[in-house]
């Protein structure tokens, strides 16, 4: 991913940060010779074993992830290549309207993170324990931050009958980038104009400007164009 200076983040925290707020990846790897790419949005997680502490940083880290093993993308994983995740975070359409100057061009402010690592498959034992804790994993995980609290006992044994349709995964993280384009190249006064209208919206508009709102306050340069 091409990362402009401007828009790299301001400290390490938010990366880690996009992707336990947005863990629908899209997991992308190369297929066949002569197939196209393979791409699966699915939910991905740190892996609470290795992270018990919680995530600090994402090289070195392991992603857990799951997916239908009747998808075709499944087959084509193989235990050790190389893999990208990609989460993608608050967005939204910057009118030039936005700017009050002229000439102006419009753009669009984005968060993602671009994660590469390394997949290993967690084959499936007998009774597919190793798989049904991923399962769990990534309920705990996604009631926790953004459910009810929801008791899976109950539903164990349900998840025991489909775990063997699903396929599970750990990515060893090699490397991350994260990409925080909220208007770090307009004139300070300019970008606090983008913010306060964002700030007025609803969704994702309030979702940058609470983004814009935290960034060092920003300095007039040469636009740059994702």
């Amino acid at each position: 991913m091409f990362v402009p200076d401007p828009y790299r983040e301001p400290d390490g925290s938010w990366t880690v940060e996009l992707v336990r707020s947005s863990p629908l990846a899209v997991l992308a790897c190369n297929g066949a010779a002569d197939d196209v790419p393979f791409a699966t949005h699915l939910p991905v997680i740190p892996d609470p074993v290795t992270t018990p502490d919680g995530l600090a940083e994402l090289p070195g880290a392991t992603l857990l992830g799951h997916m239908n093993r009747a998808n075709p993308h499944w087959a084509a994983l193989e235990d050790g290549m190389p893999v990208l995740a990609i989460f993608s975070g608050a967005h939204s359409y910057v009118s030039p309207t936005l700017y009050a100057i002229s000439p102006a061009a419009p753009t669009w402010n984005f968060t993602s993170v671009h994660v590469r690592g390394t997949l290993r498959r967690i084959e499936p034992d007998i009774a597919g324990e190793e798989t049904l804790g991923v399962v769990q994993a990534t309920v705990r995980a996604f009631e926790a931050r953004f459910g009810t609290g929801w008791d899976m006992t109950d539903s164990v044994d349900y998840f025991r009958k489909i775990v063997p349709a699903v396929g599970a995964f750990r990515i060893e993280v090699t490397a991350a980038q994260g990409m925080f384009k909220l208007s770090q190249e307009q004139h300070p006064e300019v970008s606090a104009r983008v913010r306060e209208a964002f700030a007025a919206g609803t969704g994702l508009r309030r979702e940058v400007a609470s983004l814009m709102e935290r960034l060092p306050s920003p300095a007039p340069s040469c636009p740059h164009s994702a």
